[in-house]
């Protein structure tokens, strides 16, 4: 927890209900302790989708598809997710729940390892949702450059690690260091890349909102 809990149980009890499907979809994942975006992440990615309006979606990590089906309900109609999953037990479990939700059509999931898959996409997508492996995510970042598009939105969440993002690497358990130093060189590569303008917010387990600037932004 790295904002204060009683904040946060003020903020989340001010929140309204999703639709019935996503939340028993949610249910059904915390009973099966799978991973959901929290629930002020879910109000935050909200918002962002209605500025943004989005017509190509890319999300990098669908689990069960609950992101995948929360950001459908909040896109212009005809815009398109593409989701990538690796893991071979929740890549049915999301295919189920898209048909559940009639977006089989409108969401396509692919499986496979995200390092190669991003190699493989064309085109581009303008708004990238990044909630998967997080000591990946720096290797991920030259693949998502080539596809989000200058004026595109990169949502990196859960980039604070608990908190452990800002203590020392001596400070952090053995097996926990090399995604701990991962993490910072992502925050820092995000916060001085040249061609992104990047607000790190302390929400949920920490989420970083980048912007693509276009060329004539980056020559000033």
């Amino acid at each position: 927890m790295i904002v204060d809990e009683r904040i946060v149980t003020f903020i989340n009890s001010l929140d309204t209900k999703n639709s019935e499907l996503l939340e028993t979809i949610e249910r059904e994942a915390r009973a099966d302790d799978v991973p959901i975006i929290r629930r002020e992440m879910q109000s935050f990615l909200k918002v962002l989708l209605l500025l943004k309006k989005p017509a190509n979606i890319l999300e990098v990590g669908t689990a069960v598809g609950f992101s995948a089906l929360l950001m459908s309900e909040y896109i212009p109609a005809g815009s398109r997710i593409t989701t990538i999953e690796n893991y071979e037990k929740r890549i049915p479990v999301a295919r189920n729940n898209f048909r559940r939700a009639g977006k089989e059509n409108r969401i396509t999931l692919i499986e496979g390892d995200a390092a190669e898959v991003l190699k493989t996409l064309e085109g581009s997508y303008d708004f990238i949702f990044m909630d998967a492996a997080k000591g990946q995510y720096i290797h991920f970042l030259p693949e998502i450059m080539r596809l989000l598009p200058p004026g595109g939105c990169l949502v990196s969440d859960n980039v604070m690690q608990d908190g452990d993002v800002i203590e020392s690497r001596f400070a952090v358990e053995r097996r926990n260091r090399t995604i701990h130093a991962r993490m910072r060189e992502y925050l820092y590569e995000l916060k001085h890349h040249e061609k992104l303008e990047t607000s790190v917010i302390p929400l949920g387990d920490g989420v970083a909102v980048s912007v693509k600037k276009d060329e004539k932004e980056t020559e000033q």
